[in-house]
């Protein structure tokens, strides 16, 4: 039959119960008040009394009386049949799978971004539903991509390089995340997690001999004062032009930031002799150093 007006929100049907503490006694106090034994059913140890006078029991208001004593080894509970209350949740138990449709969850509307950190999700834990939020499940895939370069050429050594350096800004370059910061030659890492760092450098030379090693070096702290070289590479430059010469070499380690105030990364360059130059471009990338976060700490 169709509503006129608003349709009660109140769906399934119940019955008020109530269990008795039983004892040596006839009588007993209803949860809920009634006219007659008529609007209840009684039940002595799973069994169902016959109600009315003469019987096993009558009942009025909230006084219950029974036609026999029960003892304190019974068990007692009544449902009141002139109580049927509506409720909006089900019984426990009572939704099934098959209950439940197919498209409950693809006829609902689909996120178009990310879920925010507060986000719920339902979990099975080891059979137990629970709800966990995003933010502790988020995570997997490359959150933090930077690049710098030298953008002039240097002659010698340098320890380390110090100036001339930018981040990378042509050739559709895009960082991922909030990037390095940079300082004097001192990079710092913008969060924990696991990096890997590459170090690229070409070194050119206009001698007239050869140039036994150039070496390209990273050096780590993990302390904010002492540096230890983490690794390093080197290229000799054998006499081919009299006039021009060149080579690259290309480093990476993986550094492990625990604590972003005190894991710093730092270049240096050590050539065999002055006349060894280190290039450097704003245009492309000739020196270069990478950095990638692969993961959580």
């Amino acid at each position: 039959m169709a509503y006129i007006g608003i349709q009660p929100a109140e769906s399934f049907t119940s019955f008020a119960t109530q269990e008795f503490s039983t004892s040596a006694t006839t009588s007993y106090t209803l949860d809920h008040a009634v006219a007659n034994e008529n609007e209840l059913a009684l039940f002595v140890n799973n069994v169902r009394q016959q109600p009315g006078s003469g019987k096993a029991y009558t009942a009025t208001g909230t006084a219950l009386t029974l036609s026999a004593a029960t003892a304190s080894t019974d068990t007692m509970y009544c449902v009141f049949l002139g109580r049927a209350l509506q409720t909006v949740v089900p019984a426990t138990n009572s939704i099934t799978a098959a209950m439940v449709g197919n498209d409950l969850i693809s006829g609902k509307d689909a996120l178009a971004s990310e879920p925010d950190d507060t986000d719920e999700f339902l979990v099975s834990d080891a059979g137990t539903i629970k709800r966990i939020d995003y933010s502790l499940i988020k995570g997997g895939g490359i959150t933090m991509v930077d690049q710098f370069r030298l953008t002039t050429t240097f002659q010698g050594d340098a320890v380390p390089i110090a100036s001339n350096l930018e981040r990378v800004d042509t050739d559709g370059f895009s960082q991922i995340g909030t990037g390095m910061t940079e300082s004097s030659g001192i990079f710092t890492f913008p969060a924990t997690g696991i990096y890997l760092v590459q170090f690229n450098v070409h070194f050119t030379t206009n001698e007239t001999e050869d140039s036994r090693y150039n070496r390209a070096e990273t050096y780590v702290t993990l302390n904010n004062s002492s540096y230890s070289e983490a690794n390093f590479t080197a290229t000799g430059l054998p006499l081919i032009d009299s006039s021009f010469t060149s080579g690259n070499t290309h480093s990476q380690c993986i550094i492990d930031v625990t604590n972003t105030s005190n894991v710093k990364v730092k270049f240096h360059i050590d050539v065999h002799n002055s006349n060894m130059y280190v290039s450097g471009n704003t245009d492309r990338n000739e020196t270069y150093m990478t950095f990638i976060r692969l993961g959580d700490t």
